[in-house]
């Protein structure tokens, strides 16, 4: 089974949970369906139709922001797999303000590199270079973590991507 989409009772995305669990706070009157997937699960004595996008009954108050992870897979969706030097396809990423100078592994601080610009730059800060950023990186802001996890955004979710929250 894949994933389902959890939605505040305000219909803002909290999180992402794997479709059993949401068909379990479906069963125990936690959560309604707003989208199915079109699977059944079934039981000896019911069945229910596999939910895609669930939205909890009660409001759930979200205490602290959440981070967003940095990982290759974030930094590429970020930069939208193009290389932030050049505009072409990503390989790798690179540390503008390079580690071996005191640069962290930071958000604003990674980004996406296609191979021969990353071996160009080397370790050199861009000030000795005559590379530019296309855009400066930055932290994804608000609920962007929740896109930037998976591997594709199933088509179901982009009602609520748009809503800006998450971009779709």
């Amino acid at each position: 089974m894949s994933r389902a989409l959890v939605l505040n009772a305000t219909y803002e995305p909290l999180g992402v949970v794997a479709r059993r669990r949401a068909a379990v706070l479906v069963l125990c009157e936690k959560a309604v369906t707003v989208v199915t997937s079109g699977e059944v699960l079934r039981a000896e004595r019911c069945s229910i139709d596999v939910p895609s996008v669930i939205r909890l009954r009660d409001y759930v108050k979200v205490p602290y922001r959440r981070l967003a992870p940095l990982n290759r897979r974030a930094v590429f969706a970020r930069d939208e797999h193009r290389c932030q030097y050049c505009n072409g396809p990503a390989e790798s990423i690179d540390h503008v303000h390079p580690r071996s100078r005191g640069g962290g592994h930071t958000w604003d601080n990674v980004v996406a590199a296609c191979k021969p610009c990353n071996l160009s730059k080397r370790d050199r800060l861009l000030s000795e270079t005559s590379m530019r950023l296309r855009r400066p990186p930055r932290e994804p802001r608000g609920m962007n973590w929740l896109a930037l996890g998976l591997p594709s955004v199933p088509p179901e979710w982009d009602e609520y991507f748009r809503s800006g929250a998450i971009p779709a």
